[in-house]
C-alpha cells in the first residue's frame, strides 16, 4: 500500500453519522490518505475505532486492518444550542486541529461543521470542505429558522467548498444563498457513499417469522431514527387510516425512538408500542435483511440531504413512497420507481399506500425499475471513486503524514 499522501480530518456532531462516513473513510485510506475522525463519543465511535484497529474486516488490506493512518478523536458536541458546551467543544476542536495540522478538513452536520470550520479558517487549513447533508432550517419553526440559516451561511463562509449531497439540496442551497454558486458543488449524481449492491439485494428474508409478522402480511417498512422530522406522526396517522380496510397490512419500523429535540410525543410512542400490527425493532446493526422483509418502503420525511435508506430500499427492488421534500425527491423517479407525496400530508400518504397495496403488479414493476436505476447511478464503488478523485484533485501534492502515528 502506498505511503499516505495527505492527511484529512472528518468531523461530525453525533457518532451515529460515522455509519455513513465509514465507506468514504476506507476508500480514501486505500487511496493513500491518512485519516482522522472527530465525533462525539458513543457506541458507534467506539465500534468503528475497534473494528479498524483489530482488523476484523476481512475485506480490508493489511495496513488498513491494523488501523495505520486512521485515528479517532472523541469530542463531545451538543446538537442543540448550548453556549458553554459549544465554547468548550470549539476550544477542543481548535487545539486538535492546531496539533494535527491536517491538509484538509471535511466537516458535516450543523454543529460540528460550524465549530470545526471556524476553527479551521482561523488556523488557515489548506482545504476546508463543508459537506452539506441537509438543511435543518427547512423543518424549523419561524423563530429558529433565521438563526439556523445564519449559522449555515457562517459555516459555508469558512469553507472553500460546500459539497451538496443531492441535486435538490444543491438547488435549495443556491436559492437560500447558503454559499456563493462558485463554492457549491455535487460529486457525480450525489449521495454520500452510494449503495453496496451485493449487500442490498432482492430476496427472501426469514425475519418475518422472527418478528412475529404473518407470512401473508403486506408490509410497509421504514428505516431510520423515529423523529417528527422523519414524518413518523404522519406515517402512523396514515397507517391508522388504512388499517381497517386492509387486515393484512403491517408496519415495520426499523429504528429507534431518538431522544432529540424533535422526538416523538410520549402518547405517540405508547401508541406505536401497543399497536398490534406495528413492529418496532430498535437499533439494528445490519438493516439489509429487514428490507427483504418488506413489500413497500416509506420515508415520509420533511427534509433530507439524500436518504441512504431510500437508495438501499431501491437496491432491494422495493417500490418507494417518499415526499417532495429537499433530498427525498431525488431518491425516486416519479411514477417509475415510486410515488412522491407532499410532506406533512397524512391523507396523501394514505392514498399512496392504498394505491400500491391495491396494485401488486405496479409495485413489482416499480421495484424492478428502482433496482436498475440504483445500479446505473449509485453503485457504491462509482460514488466512492468520484470522492477519491475529488480529493486527489484538490490535494495533489504529498504533505507530511502528521496523523499516522496519532493515538
Amino acid at each position: 500500500m502506498p505511503r499516505p499522501t495527505a492527511s484529512i480530518l472528518f468531523g461530525v456532531t453525533s457518532d451515529q453519522t460515522l455509519v455513513v462516513l465509514r465507506p468514504r473513510i476506507l476508500a480514501l485510506r486505500r487511496a493513500g490518505f491518512s485519516i482522522a475522525v472527530l465525533s462525539s463519543p458513543g457506541p458507534h465511535h467506539d465500534r468503528l475505532a475497534t473494528e479498524l484497529r483489530s482488523g476484523l474486516q476481512s475485506e480490508l488490506e493489511s495496513e488498513v486492518e491494523s488501523g495505520q493512518g486512521i485515528a479517532f478523536y472523541p469530542i463531545a458536541i451538543r446538537r442543540g444550542i448550548a453556549p458553554l458546551a459549544d465554547a468548550l467543544a470549539f476550544l477542543r476542536i481548535f487545539v486538535l486541529l492546531l496539533r494535527l495540522r491536517p491538509a484538509a478538513v471535511d466537516f458535516s452536520t450543523p454543529k460540528a461543521a460550524l465549530l470545526g470550520l471556524i476553527a479551521a479558517r482561523l488556523l488557515r487549513i489548506r482545504l476546508r470542505i463543508h459537506t452539506l447533508r441537509g438543511l435543518r432550517a427547512e423543518s424549523a419553526n419561524n423563530l429558529l429558522r433565521p438563526l439556523l440559516l445564519l449559522a449555515e451561511r457562517l459555516t459555508s463562509s469558512c469553507a472553500h467548498v460546500v459539497l451538496c449531497n443531492s441535486p435538490s439540496l444543491l438547488q435549495q442551497a443556491t436559492l437560500l444563498s447558503i454559499a456563493p454558486p462558485r463554492k457549491l458543488r455535487m460529486l457525480a449524481h450525489g449521495s454520500s457513499h452510494g449503495v453496496d449492491l451485493d449487500h442490498y439485494h432482492p430476496g427472501i428474508s426469514p425475519l418475518r417469522a422472527k418478528l412475529g409478522i404473518p407470512p401473508d402480511a403486506q408490509v410497509f417498512g421504514f428505516v431510520g431514527r423515529l423523529t417528527r422530522h422523519k414524518g413518523i406522526p404522519e406515517l402512523i396517522d396514515a397507517f391508522d387510516q388504512i388499517a381497517p380496510a386492509y387486515p393484512n397490512g403491517w408496519l415495520l419500523l426499523v429504528g429507534w425512538l431518538d431522544q432529540s429535540e424533535d422526538s416523538l410525543s410520549p402518547a405517540l410512542a405508547r401508541h406505536i408500542a401497543s399497536h398490534p400490527r406495528i413492529t418496532l425493532t430498535g437499533f439494528v446493526e445490519d438493516v439489509a435483511p429487514f428490507y427483504r422483509a418488506m413489500d413497500i418502503f416509506i420515508l415520509p420525511t420533511h427534509r433530507e440531504g439524500f436518504p441512504n435508506a431510500a437508495l438501499e430500499a431501491a437496491a432491494t427492488a422495493l417500490a418507494i413512497i417518499t415526499t417532495t421534500a429537499t433530498g427525498a425527491r431525488d431518491a425516486v423517479v416519479p411514477d417509475q420507481t415510486g410515488l412522491l407525496v407532499p410532506p406533512s400530508d397524512s391523507a396523501a400518504l394514505a392514498a399512496a399506500m392504498r394505491r400500491l397495496l391495491d396494485d401488486p403488479a405496479l409495485r413489482r414493476q416499480m421495484g424492478n425499475a428502482a433496482r436498475a436505476w440504483v445500479e446505473q447511478n449509485y453503485a457504491q464503488q462509482d460514488v466512492l471513486d468520484a470522492t477519491v478523485s475529488y480529493f486527489q484533485e484538490m490535494l495533489p501534492e504529498p504533505v507530511p503524514d502528521s496523523m499516522r502515528a496519532a493515538p
